[in-house]
């Protein structure tokens, strides 16, 4: 696994949960209001070895309930469902946060029962996701796909926009709602400029701003929040 480094106490990252977060290198998207640039650009000097990692976890039973596993993307690491078994097989819950953008191996976590609650960004409308990702195209069949087993997996999980001015509107949130169409976790994010975002001088819509889009919503997604407002 490229561990980039670790949190070790995190009480927002898994609700309702005392956790660790564990922030991997590398993503295949360029969302310029990433809020972990360096994670997606440039990997630090030295990675965090695993070994110290899971001698941290040890120290910690009893005392966390689970580890939420970030990025950049977890998915593109080819030791994922290793590194994410050892950790269960320690007793922790495991929170993935992912993209959406490998169903396949979201499929295999969600069969393997080592997956405890799942958070995937929705980035956008369909029509406006490559714009929002940084990129030319996506694939937006395979969101689609990641989008489906979740509802359908029985494990706890969540979507969720990062709102920013520059791609999203009222209009962007009614069609994420017409699109997803469900009763289940749904958070609208208010953008925060962390400083080290991979496009610079982006906005944040105000409080006001952002409960018009969770009403936009509303209608498609009953269970619509506000989250860092």
């Amino acid at each position: 696994m490229n561990i980039q480094f670790y949190q070790k106490l995190t009480l927002l990252d898994y609700p309702s949960k005392t956790a660790c977060t564990v922030f991997t290198y590398g993503c295949n998207l360029r969302c310029p209001f990433c809020h972990n640039a360096l994670l997606v650009t440039q990997p630090a000097d030295e990675k965090v070895d695993e070994n110290e990692f899971f001698s941290f976890l040890e120290k910690r039973k009893g005392l966390l309930d689970g580890v939420c596993i970030t990025g950049g993307e977890p998915l593109i690491q080819p030791d994922i469902a290793d590194f994410i078994k050892k950790i269960k097989d320690m007793g922790y819950l495991v929170k993935l946060d992912t993209n959406g953008c490998f169903p396949k191996k979201l499929e295999e976590l969600l069969k393997s029962g080592n997956l405890d609650y799942v958070a995937m960004d929705i980035k956008n409308s369909p029509e406006k996701y490559a714009f929002t990702c940084g990129l030319e195209s996506v694939d937006i069949s395979k969101i689609n796909k990641s989008v489906e087993l979740l509802k359908n997996s029985g494990v706890d999980f969540e979507f969720r926009t990062t709102a920013v001015k520059e791609f999203h509107s009222a209009e962007s949130f009614t069609e994420i709602g017409k699109w997803l169409n469900g009763d289940f976790k749904y958070f609208i994010q208010s953008f925060k400029d962390s400083g080290n975002t991979i496009e610079k001088g982006l906005s944040a819509f105000s409080a006001e701003e952002l409960l018009s889009f969770k009403n936009a919503a509303l209608p498609y997604l009953p269970r619509v929040e506000l989250r860092g407002v």
